[in-house]
């Protein structure tokens, strides 16, 4: 890690879904391994690649001589599996502890997702969160490691993107918001300006940091 981020400088936090937010590993396993037995693909080199990118980006590094209708299809065909999947999709570990934190401090937060529309919204009710945004790969052009989407959910904040803590567990992710000249924060021992152990974690360390920033400004008033 090269910076020692303030996280009392903090404006806004844009977290991941998958993963991150919500647990749904074990559901986005069994689609790709389904997949990759219909595709004929090894499931261990799908799932090296899959975490944290878009499926039509994953299908394209898999199958890069398919023309574009062939891809949409295979990718399309990848999210079809995962729509009713939703059988062990829960919160992820401190989620509930984060998003309270960020309620008592007053930072708005939004989810910045590679999933699909109907995918995102259909995880995030399983794990009764209703995120005051939501950016999906139906509202960029490119998905994650491109730094679009949260470069938009920056604007629709109205937050300098500097100002903005980045929450990720994959490497796509990570480099989507550092090229967004964001904060990050990372989970799974992956490199970020911060690491986290679990979204527990972020929220005492946000708590902590809103507290020592209270004590500077009361110590500098008259």
């Amino acid at each position: 890690m090269t910076r020692r981020p303030d996280l009392g400088e903090v404006e806004a936090v844009l977290l991941d879904m998958d993963g991150t937010l919500v647990d749904s590993d074990a559901c986005v396993e069994r689609a790709w391994t389904t997949w990759a037995g219909e595709y004929g693909v090894a499931v261990e080199t799908v799932l090296a690649i899959a975490h944290g990118n878009p499926s039509g980006r994953t299908v394209r590094q898999l199958f890069p001589q398919l023309d574009e209708e062939a891809a949409a299809i295979a990718a399309q065909r990848q999210l079809a599996l995962q729509y009713d999947d939703l059988s062990d999709v829960a919160a992820a570990i401190g989620a509930s502890d984060l998003l309270a934190a960020l309620e008592e401090s007053g930072l708005p937060w939004a989810v910045v997702t590679s999933a699909d529309g109907r995918l995102a919204k259909a995880r995030l009710a399983t794990a009764g969160i209703e995120p005051p945004l939501l950016l999906t790969i139906d509202d960029v052009r490119q998905g994650k490691p491109d730094p679009e989407g949260y470069l938009r959910a920056a604007a629709e904040l109205g937050v300098d993107p500097a100002a903005c803590l980045v929450v990720e567990d994959s490497a796509p992710g990570l480099a989507a918001g550092t090229a967004a000249g964001m904060i990050t924060a990372a989970l799974r021992g992956l490199d970020g300006d911060l690491r986290v152990s679990d979204l527990g974690h972020l929220a005492h360390l946000l708590r902590r940091a809103r507290t020592r920033r209270e004590a500077v400004g009361h110590r500098v008033r008259p």
